[in-house]
């Protein structure tokens, strides 16, 4: 599903990323774990193809990331990729639906074939009595769900979260991490998740720990 070779990163003439290689299986939940500044999201962005590698090769779900033109890697990120972050980036101004809609439209697709498919990620999610809520109405962890259901929206077949715990109390990052493997099992995502949560990282298949650049061990 994720196969990263040798891939470096600069930064000027800062070395980030010192030749990371590593493969994910299809349906596997990995973690990334390590001190700030170790390079963990630095990788997590360009497996998400929102940064540039210096060097390496790097394919998902079977396709050359580097050989793809703008378009078709804009095209990419859209479909086959689902993103959660530690700050939920809903829009303050739409409801649950309309945020979790917004990838949908992304891809043209109109209001009666998108909303059906909102609202039954967001009843999966517990959410069906909060579809009409802006996100200043929702809960931490609520508005952290329609994030969720946000990312699963196209139906991607990789997911990709930076901390999605770290701005949750303790209960409601428990509840996000069964979640997780809660959709793993429901719909066969495969999860890369960087995290500092010892706990999370550890019900992962596999913990993956990076070191200055390098990842040091699984």
């Amino acid at each position: 599903m994720i196969v990263a070779t040798n891939i470096h990163k600069y930064f000027n003439e800062l070395h980030v990323l010192k030749g990371v290689s590593l493969s994910i299986n299809p349906g596997e939940i990995v973690s990334i774990v390590g001190a700030s500044g170790a390079g963990k999201t630095t990788l997590l962005q360009i497996l998400g193809t929102l940064d540039n590698f210096s060097e390496g090769r790097l394919q998902m779900d079977g396709t050359d990331i580097a050989s793809l033109p703008k378009k078709a890697l804009a095209k990419f990120r859209n479909d086959k990729l689902g993103f959660i972050f530690q700050f939920h980036q809903l829009l303050p101004e739409f409801t649950a639906l309309e945020n979790v809609c917004i990838p949908a439209f992304i891809q043209n697709k109109s209001k009666a074939e998108a909303e059906p498919r909102a609202k039954e990620l967001l009843d999966f999610l517990g959410l069906s009595n909060r579809t009409h809520h802006k996100p200043n109405e929702l809960s931490g962890g609520e508005q952290q769900r329609v994030a969720v259901a946000r990312a699963l929206m196209n139906n991607p077949p990789i997911i990709l979260a930076d901390e999605p715990s770290g701005n949750l109390d303790t209960e409601s990052a428990e509840k996000l991490h069964q979640l997780f493997f809660k959709l793993r099992d429901e719909f066969g995502q495969t999860f890369v998740i960087v995290t500092h949560n010892e706990d999370l990282a550890e019900m992962a298949d596999r913990k993956l720990i990076m070191q200055d650049g390098t990842i040091l061990k699984e």
